[in-house]
């Protein structure tokens, strides 16, 4: 399974005043598209998509526990430390997944809000596993495509395509026991394994050899 990112340029900002001059700060905007390549060359069903956002409102938005983060991670999962954003809704419109999140009053939170007091333009990017399958020049996107979530804030929507990929596809990831690693781990837990295996065997072996001369 490969980790695939998309990202979108541009979002809306809303801005609410509450009580005692505070403000309430948000994003929405196009979060994903189905059934067209996008820019990156990938094709996401909508029957794949609309499963996967199922799944992801019901165990997730529904249980205010969808955060996204600021930047670019290089992982599957989401740090709690680098959350910057809690996403509220994720529904569809035609082929498109609109989506909405309220900025958090977090570290990265509060970046991401001066950002946007600025007139800074932002953008957000999907982040997910899934399998890739070529066919008639695009990328199609597996049933097995996981949401790890919706958006992350990305300050910088306009960086080339490379420069994404570079970073969210560069390692693969498999399950491990209910637990996402790195397959480069994996393979190396399971090279330690096999030499464990061939030294438990040799070392059983030379003891049967002694015990058989004492006989």
């Amino acid at each position: 399974m490969k980790l695939i990112s998309e990202e979108v340029q541009e979002v809306e900002y809303i801005t609410e005043e509450k009580e005692g001059g505070k403000k309430n700060y948000k994003i929405k905007g196009i979060f994903m598209q189905a059934d067209i390549k996008n820019r990156n060359g990938r094709v996401y069903p909508m029957e794949t998509l609309e499963k996967e956002v199922g799944r992801y409102n019901k165990q997730y938005i529904k249980e205010k526990r969808a955060f996204g983060e600021l930047g670019h991670p290089d992982g599957p999962t989401v740090n709690l430390e680098r959350a910057s954003h809690m996403i509220t809704a994720l529904y569809p419109d035609g082929k498109n997944f609109i989506g909405e999140a309220k900025i958090l009053s977090t570290p990265m939170g509060n970046i991401v809000k001066n950002l946007m007091d600025e007139g800074a333009k932002l953008g957000v990017s999907s982040r997910g596993m899934g399998s890739l399958e070529q066919r008639n020049g695009a990328n199609y996107v597996g049933k097995d495509f996981y949401l790890a979530t919706a958006a992350d804030i990305v300050a910088d929507p306009s960086a080339p395509n490379a420069f994404v990929e570079g970073i969210m596809e560069g390692k693969e990831w498999v399950w491990n026991h209910g637990s996402l690693v790195e397959s480069q781990l994996v393979k190396m837990q399971e090279r330690i394994n096999t030499r464990v295996r061939k030294r438990e065997a040799n070392e059983n072996a030379l003891e049967l050899a002694s015990f058989l001369k004492m006989l």
